[in-house]
């Protein structure tokens, strides 16, 4: 669906093979506006952590929730949102991969992923959504 400003929505079961259609999307927008193969995995790999996040940790992988996702891709920039319909979370209580002590525990990769390739991710409505936002660069994507 488009709104009136230009925002596309999709609206998918909380499963990971129907969290792959925003993805397709998304990509297939990328593509057309011409931004480079670094972009395009930063916007894949940032998105694929998005959603699997939103199914199993959002949604707590229940069939009966649904990912949203709103998105806008122009020739400057990529913006993403992704909302699940979970209780939320506070990403700073989220311990840091990186730590010697964190090494061996699967949390926080995909958020450490997402801020290292994008412009910027921001969680909001209570940990329930994330934005993504890759932007252009005039050398490329």
């Amino acid at each position: 669906m488009v709104r009136s400003d230009g925002v596309k929505e999709i609206v998918v079961p909380n499963d990971l093979v129907s969290a792959k259609r925003p993805e397709e999307l998304i990509l297939e927008e990328v593509s057309h506006c011409g931004y480079d193969e670094s972009a395009t995995f930063a916007i894949k790999l940032a998105l694929e952590e998005a959603m699997t996040n939103a199914v199993r940790h959002g949604n707590r992988s229940d069939p009966s929730k649904r990912i949203h996702v709103r998105y806008t891709v122009n020739f400057e920039r990529i913006e993403i949102l992704v909302r699940d319909e979970g209780p939320g979370f506070v990403p700073d209580q989220v311990p840091d991969p990186t730590l010697p002590e964190n090494i061996d525990r699967p949390n926080g990769r995909g958020i450490m992923l997402m801020r290292a390739y994008l412009d910027e991710v921001e969680y909001c409505e209570g940990g329930r959504a994330v934005r993504l936002v890759k932007l252009k660069r005039s050398e490329g994507g």
